[in-house]
């Protein structure tokens, strides 16, 4: 009975966080555009491998943007593309009005992999600010100007920007979709209460200047993943209180959910490598607190399985972890118009622990597959 009482702690903290989250994502200034903002000239870095059945369509999306085509120039960085991905881009500089330079992380020797490519990019800007995207996006058509205004308006170092999981069209993708708003509602959350954990590299903008002060990558450049987390994290230690979260629907940038398992597996094996690998303590608090919370769901569940533990403590201990999730869940998904999602949560709940344990303890192997290479984080 006490070991059951003693649970309860876990759950109790975890779910203060999670109040704590939805509090602070509630006190996101809105951005709103307007024309008296100054505008920065951006540079625009995607850095790209093997995107050919996408890449076109995000250079459309470009080609798109509202903001003046003389404030922004669009570099893309091919990592050793082995399908026909340079060859598209090249196709689209031709009949486009765009200001697009294709680089080629063949001619740096020694240069491979995505932070190689965006500090390729980040070299050969002539932008003030570096807005960074992935060849597999679309961006909305006021994308940029939002950006801008976001850099006028708070007068940010970084700036994270929301991504979507899109289109969603089965119960495995609205799954991602619903774990991966959680992610982008934390990392907003700890961005406005001073403490940034979290961002995604598929919507990030900083000022180059912000970029070389912090020594860029270095430090970290052997792990392959961690472009967007690793360099956040150190902006935030230099310039405290000066990262800002694009908290507007014209700044979301969508990507699709991953098609199978073993590629959302490998996927998240990428995103856990980088783990042990954080000096940010508030991170692993929050990793072990999702860790635990789930695997107390979990563990409970199965104790009234198997009548180790009466189904009235499973369900008081369900409702402990779910009623903050949904709270804060129907927020983020209010957001990005989504909200009809949170009917899969409890689905999610059963899943997410096998899941995370798995992840996380191949994270910590270290070694995954992705874009066709094998990866071995130090």
């Amino acid at each position: 009975m006490i070991l059951q009482s003693l649970l309860f702690l876990p759950l109790l903290v975890y779910a203060f966080y999670i109040l704590r989250y939805w509090l602070a994502w509630n006190n996101i200034p809105c951005i709103i555009n307007s024309s008296e903002a100054d505008q920065a000239f951006f540079t625009v870095i995607v850095p790209v491998r093997n995107e050919a059945s996408t890449i076109v369509e995000l250079l459309s999306d470009l080609e798109k943007q509202r903001y003046p085509k003389s404030g922004f120039e669009v570099l893309v960085v091919d990592d050793h593309s082995e399908d026909n991905t340079p060859q598209l881009v090249e196709q689209y500089q031709q009949r486009s009005e765009l200001n697009i330079r294709l680089l080629f992380l063949a001619s740096f020797p020694e240069k491979r992999q995505k932070k190689a490519a965006i500090e390729t990019g980040v070299a050969a800007a002539q932008g003030e600010w570096i807005a960074c995207t992935d060849g597999d996006c679309r961006v909305n058509p006021d994308w940029l100007l939002t950006l801008n205004q976001v850099r006028h308006q708070l007068n940010p170092k970084l700036i994270s920007g929301p991504v979507i999981l899109s289109p969603a069209k089965n119960t495995f993708e609205r799954l991602q979709v619903l774990e991966f708003s959680a992610l982008i509602g934390v990392g907003a959350a700890t961005i406005q209460l001073g403490q940034a954990t979290m961002c995604n590299g598929a919507n990030i903008a900083y000022e180059r200047a912000a970029f070389y002060a912090v020594n860029g990558f270095a430090g970290n450049e052997q792990i392959a993943s961690g472009d967007d987390e690793f360099l956040l994290h150190k902006i935030h230690r230099v310039f405290p209180g000066q990262i800002a979260f694009a908290k507007s629907e014209e700044a979301v940038v969508s990507t699709r959910p991953t098609a199978s398992l073993s590629k959302l597996l490998q996927q998240r094996v990428r995103w856990a490598s980088k783990w042990s690998h954080y000096d940010s303590k508030l991170s692993r608090l929050l990793a072990v607190l999702v860790v635990g919370a789930n695997a107390i769901v979990f563990c409970s569940f199965l104790g009234a399985v198997f009548q180790w533990l009466c189904w009235g403590y499973f369900l008081a201990v369900l409702l402990l972890k779910l009623l903050p999730d949904l709270i804060l869940l129907g927020a983020v998904l209010g957001f990005f118009r989504k909200k009809r999602l949170l009917s899969y949560i409890v689905l999610l709940q059963f899943v997410y622990f096998p899941y995370v344990l798995l992840t996380a303890v191949l994270g910590l192997k270290g070694s995954y597959n992705w874009k066709g290479r094998n990866h071995s984080t130090p």
